[in-house]
Formats: C-alpha cells, structure tokens, sequence
C-alpha cells in the first residue's frame, strides 16, 4: 500500500509471475519476504478472509511468533476506483483445539478513520506505527 517508508512494493506483473510457479513457490517467496519483517499486517477488505495466501499468512506469522494485527481497508478505492467494503475478520477463522477462542481473541484488528479514500490511507499512514507496536506476539 506504500504507506510504510521504505519498503519494497511488489508490482502486480512479478506477483502474477510468483504465482503462475505455484503454490509451493509462493509459499517460498512469502517465507523469504516475512523471514526479513519485524511484524505481519494483515490488510483487511472485502475479500481477505478468503485469499488462500493471507491465511497462509497469518498461519506463519502465528507459528514463528512474529507480530501480527491487523488494519481494516475499508474507505480506500479499490481497482475500479470505488470505495472498498470492509469485510470477515480473517483472524476469526483460525482456532485451537483446545480452546473455543480464536486468534480474533488475540491479535488487534485496527481501524482507520476517515470519511474519504485520501482520510482513509491519511489515518494509517498516520497511525501505523502505533499499531504495529501493539501487533500480538506470542509468547
């Protein structure tokens, strides 16, 4: 989303390119990318909770004990340059065994203010790192 200074912004063509190798190459390439974060922000819109490679995310984030949270989308013009609507929290579909919790029980979901797509980005740009000092990490 570029609001964090410095990082490297994958353009969609090499994103297509990791993806027509499979899944075991983008599970690779995520491994590689996380291995250098010291936190997981989980970009949450309308459609998170059922993109196969957020929830293998959130999975590894969770199993390596990096910070993890979360930063509703909603507000932000998407593709069509509509507003985005927000959608599932995706930690709420991840349980344990043992436990009638969730990782939503644990790890922040965060959500921005603004009446418009430019508030919107403003607030996250603004907040962002607050949130992710407040990331859940397990102990």
């Amino acid at each position: 989303m570029g609001a964090i200074a410095g990082q490297e912004i994958l353009p969609a063509q090499n994103w297509e390119a990791v993806k027509k190798q499979g899944d075991a190459a983008v599970h690779q390439w995520i491994d590689k990318e996380m291995a250098r974060k010291a936190a997981v922000v989980v970009l949450i819109g309308s459609e998170t909770a059922s993109r196969k490679f957020v929830k293998y995310e959130i999975r590894k984030a969770w199993d390596t004990r990096k910070p993890l949270l979360g930063i509703r989308i909603h507000g932000l013009l998407d593709s069509n340059q509509r507003p985005s609507t927000a959608g599932t929290n995706p930690f709420s579909l991840f349980g344990f065994s043992d436990s009638t919790k969730t990782f939503a029980d644990f790890v922040p979901v965060f959500t921005p203010s603004g009446q418009d797509s430019k508030q919107v980005y403003a607030s996250i740009e603004a907040n962002l790192d607050s949130w992710i000092a407040k990331g859940y990490k397990r102990p």
